[in-house]
């Protein structure tokens, strides 16, 4: 059965998983981009599926994205 993710639930993740703030206070589904702020006080958009399942969770400053093979 598939997890329903909530704003509140996202938030709690972010602040459990990772040194980024979600700045974003609505969700409204997997494709959406979501505004966070990094450790270093910059601010990225990154769906929630990207954060989550591929460890993309600073800005593409502290954390370079990667090359496409």
């Amino acid at each position: 059965m598939n997890k329903r993710w909530t704003i509140g639930k996202i938030k709690d993740f972010v602040e459990n998983n990772s040194e980024s703030k979600l700045l974003t206070t609505e969700y409204h589904g997997f494709s959406q981009n979501l505004l966070f702020k990094c450790e270093c006080g910059s601010h990225f958009e990154k769906t929630f599926t990207k954060f989550k399942n591929n460890n993309q969770r600073k800005c593409d400053v502290c954390q370079p994205p990667k090359v496409s093979r």
